[in-house]
């Protein structure tokens, strides 16, 4: 994260940020669509990957499939994914704040059904726009797991 401010800098220069988040444990189509469509917003695509312990707390004992490392080497493998900042593990919305703050993306995008508080609340601070975008429905990395459990 101590490069975190060198990177912005550098970036903010060539063009648009556009901020996107999450733990991207299995990805499947609707992630693709997601940061796909993210993309698009904005010149340069920047994903917060949660840390490990994070994304146990959010989607369960048995998570993640894939530790933070090995996520982020896939996400930056994707063409429309421009950078991979890897989280430490963040106790709560002040130290995303912070991040947020740091980077102070153009926009940031969420998809349609999550809990949006926070991102309004972090985009008003900084100015940013927040733009709601659709992913394919029916995809998610617990259902698949929970698929192929039985």
């Amino acid at each position: 994260m101590h490069n975190l401010h060198q990177l912005v800098k550098k970036i903010k220069t060539k063009g648009t940020i556009c901020l996107v988040g999450g733990c991207f444990d299995i990805l499947h189509p609707g992630h693709v669509v997601f940061l796909q469509k993210a993309k698009k917003q904005a010149d340069f695509l920047i994903v917060l990957l949660e840390n490990d312990q994070r994304v146990k707390e959010l989607k369960g004992v048995n998570r993640p499939v894939h530790t933070q490392k090995q996520r982020a080497q896939i996400l930056s493998a994707l063409k429309f994914v421009d950078y991979v900042v890897m989280l430490p593990y963040l106790k709560g919305e002040e130290e995303y704040d912070a991040v947020i703050q740091k980077i102070k993306p153009d926009v940031i995008a969420v998809t349609r059904g999550t809990n949006t508080r926070h991102h309004q609340r972090s985009a008003r601070k900084i100015g940013a726009g927040l733009v709601y975008v659709a992913r394919i429905a029916n995809h998610s990395s617990s259902a698949i797991l929970t698929s192929r459990s039985k």
